[in-house]
């Protein structure tokens, strides 16, 4: 059952007092004082979380679990929590430059296939998958269409960006999908790939060699998760996802074996790192991406119970031939 919260409030000199009870090693109070004005106790407890120790319990049954404590294993750093901290942030800028390319390729793609079907395909239900513009929530009572569009419509009302204020000052609406895909994010634009017909779909999906529409789609999902966990600066290095980009089967995408019969690495971020690594080899054959993010993986800080390959990413990775 659900307790009121009673922790107190502790100012920052508490909060390294805190941590040092727990056992955590703090050499440099002062730059750990810094470091909790800067970035919050709170934040930093996603990375300093991996150093807790672990107990065994027995339950009734009398089966054995192990269970996180507050107690930090003897050995464990302030600082290393900290760097933990700072190669995730430089983690999440290189995959959010991954995201912008794809999602802006693939904003240029939809528009370019169903425009020449119709200036302002988004609009005309016949060109839509009756799943999207006919089935009804039984949340919302809505289509997931109709939701869609109330996002599209609010954000035109909202916008500022001159080209949208020039058409409303020139041209009667609706927007022409290549101006109207410009509103999109990463969310809208995977919510309107899934809402389109299977052939349509399929065209889109042919151009980065990917041999089923289900692929694109599932891909989409999984990146767009990423996408908003980096938007709001949260953990990424280990997080396990909750929306995994479906595997090719064996042979299907030659270039993504590696992952056919990993469900740890598809668990992890290395799946979603793998289908963006592919993309980007079609979006950008010279990309320097590949070779930054080696580089930056390269610099994972070494400390006693994290490794890389929380990560997802198995060993070698880096000699397969997708990343190559």
């Amino acid at each position: 059952m659900p307790i009121p919260y009673s922790k107190p409030h502790l100012n920052f000199e508490q909060q390294i007092a805190l941590l040092k009870s727990r056992h955590m090693m703090v050499t440099d109070e002062a730059k750990a004082k810094e470091c909790l004005q800067r970035i919050g106790y709170y934040r930093l407890s996603g990375y300093w979380y991996p150093f807790r120790q672990t107990e065994a319990r027995q339950a009734g049954d009398g089966k054995l679990s192990y269970v996180v404590v507050d107690q930090f294993r003897y050995g464990s750093d302030f600082k290393n929590a900290v760097d933990l901290y700072v190669f995730d942030k430089k983690l999440r800028l290189l995959f959010l430059d991954a995201l912008e390319r794809i999602e802006v390729a693939l904003r240029v793609d939809v528009a370019s296939h169903l425009g020449r079907f119709d200036p302002f395909a988004y609009s005309n239900v016949d060109l839509l998958h009756g799943n999207f513009t006919k089935k009804v929530s039984s949340v919302t009572g809505q289509t997931g269409y109709t939701e869609w569009l109330s996002l599209f419509n609010n954000r035109i009302v909202k916008s500022k960006e001159e080209f949208i204020l020039h058409y409303r000052e020139t041209y009667d609406p609706p927007l022409p999908i290549w101006i109207a895909v410009e509103l999109w994010d990463f969310g809208m634009l995977s919510k309107f790939l899934s809402g389109m017909r299977h052939d349509d779909l399929a065209v889109i999906a042919a151009r980065y060699g990917i041999p089923r529409p289900e692929l694109l789609t599932s891909w989409m999902r999984s990146m767009n998760l990423v996408r908003n966990i980096c938007a709001h600066h949260a953990r990424l290095w280990n997080r396990s996802l909750t929306d995994r980009p479906k595997l090719p089967k064996n042979n299907e995408i030659p270039l993504l074996n590696p992952l056919v019969d990993d469900q740890f690495a598809n668990y992890r971020l290395y799946g979603v790192a793998a289908v963006m690594c592919y993309f980007l080899r079609t979006i950008n054959p010279t990309t320097s991406w590949i070779d930054r993010l080696k580089d930056h993986l390269a610099t994972f800080p070494v400390a006693s119970g994290v490794s890389i390959q929380q990560t997802g990413f198995p060993a070698g990775w880096e000699n397969l031939p997708l990343w190559n």
